[in-house]
């Protein structure tokens, strides 16, 4: 048992009131420590402000980070039995599915990438996985949302260089499109298992095959007994260099992805790979405490990898939940991270951000949306054993789905030999657009 102090905000200042007891066995002390926390998550949402976009973070957070962030909300609802944020949880991963109900909104179509897309579809799969409350039935239900977004990603699916894969962009004019990226795949075979799991449908078992072993062949997750998950290739040498950092999240992707085809279909291949990702996953940890092993010793995280130990947390505690023998392992790793992220959550004005670093026994001075849910997630996380795992359609879930959700449409990524005239006209649109700005701008000097 670990003591930790929380502050309490009164107008505008701050003071400790109390020590709050945070007992990892008592639900009544996580709620209370967790309920702060998730507060100064919500602190950086803006989409309930007055000319902001519904399910938008402040500057500088991108919209796939917004899908992660609704992604722990829905943990601390399930995990904590706290509805209080259901509803903006709800108005938010509606109000950004896009005309298409695929997650490609108007406002991010020219920029997303496949992972990008990918982390809105986790979160709807976790709801329909929740039984979390269903929308309208005027609106797209959580399954349909998660299967048009697994559909339009296999629409992509490039046989065409390094032997298959999906690359990093789905557009061609954005910086990345030559990247075939772990993160992305890792996606497509984890919304696959977990489709499998949820449906019953063989074809997503095949699917997350067919991911699984081409990433396996080029690399990008090594042989042995620890199974390593590296960060991408290049399709300019057809994938033959790998770009080899580690990072929390497309570790966690892979091994929960195993972990559910294992649940679902009993292979011993699928446990022996869960085990060997989770012996790999230990480079992550310090005396059971989890760091960012590639950005955070040299201080140089960014804020998109700030929020990755947020998303492992979360496969991690599903892992737990779906493979008995992992157990041991990951809840040793949950209690120690959960206590260590509970101290470093004293920060700010508030008392209540959390930090980055872990081991320093309090704040480290950091803070944002990405520490935030990291902390949250650990804290929540250990309470994965006390609640039912994944529901899937014959054991409580009741979301709706379509197994050809998304397949209405062409694939969306246009490949540099399949541009369409349309897609030039737009092309050319938008540069004419961007000319005439740009005049307009220099009149405006000249004046």
């Amino acid at each position: 048992m670990n003591i930790i102090y929380l502050l309490f905000t009164v107008s505008s200042f701050s003071f400790p009131i109390a020590a709050v007891d945070l007992n990892l066995n008592s639900l009544q002390s996580l709620q209370n420590a967790t309920s702060l926390v998730a507060y100064g998550l919500m602190d950086y949402y803006t989409g309930d402000q007055y000319g902001q976009t519904v399910g938008m973070f402040s500057d500088p957070y991108y919209w796939w980070e917004a899908g992660g962030a609704w992604g722990t909300m829905l943990d601390y609802w399930y995990f904590m039995q706290n509805d209080t944020y259901n509803d903006i949880i709800t108005a938010a991963l509606l109000h950004q599915v896009g005309t298409d109900n695929n997650y490609i909104p108007l406002n991010q179509s020219t920029t997303e990438g496949n992972d990008d897309q990918a982390f809105w579809g986790i979160t709807v799969m976790t709801a329909a996985e929740r039984n979390f409350t269903n929308p309208p039935e005027d609106q797209p239900q959580w399954l349909y949302l998660a299967q048009a977004v697994f559909n339009t990603m296999a629409l992509r699916w490039d046989a065409d260089s390094c032997g298959g894969g999906l690359r990093w962009q789905i557009f061609v004019w954005n910086s990345g499109y030559d990247y075939k990226n772990s993160v992305s795949n890792g996606a497509l075979f984890h919304m696959a298992a977990r489709l499998a799991r949820y449906t019953g449908n063989q074809s997503y078992v095949d699917w997350a095959e067919r991911v699984y072993d081409w990433m396996s062949d080029v690399g990008l997750i090594s042989n042995g007994s620890y199974k390593f998950v590296y960060d991408g290739a290049s399709t300019t040498d057809n994938c033959t260099v790998l770009t080899t950092y580690q990072w929390t999240y497309n570790q966690g992707l892979l091994l929960s992805g195993a972990a559910y085809l294992y649940n679902y279909t009993g292979s011993d291949t699928w446990l022996l790979r869960t085990n060997q990702l989770l012996n790999a996953s230990s480079v992550f940890f310090n005396n059971s405490i989890l760091y960012e092993a590639a950005c955070q010793k040299s201080g140089t995280c960014n804020n998109d990898q700030r929020s990755f130990k947020a998303y492992f947390l979360r496969f991690l505690g599903q892992t737990a939940q779906l493979v008995s023998e992992t157990q041991p392992t990951i809840m040793k790793w949950l209690n120690a991270s959960a206590y260590a992220a509970a101290q470093s959550c004293s920060g700010g004005t508030d008392g209540h951000t959390c930090g980055l670093n872990w081991f320093s026994g309090g704040w480290d001075g950091m803070y944002g949306l990405g520490e935030q849910m990291s902390a949250l997630e650990a804290l929540v996380n250990t309470r994965v054993l006390h609640l039912p795992g994944p529901y899937n359609s014959t054991d409580g879930g009741s979301s709706i789905g379509n197994s050809a959700a998304g397949t209405e449409q062409e694939a969306t990524n246009l490949a540099p030999l399949h541009i369409t005239d349309g897609s030039k006209a737009a092309a050319a649109i938008i540069t004419s657009v961007v000319g005439i700005s740009i005049v307009a701008a220099g009149v405006w000097l000249i004046i």
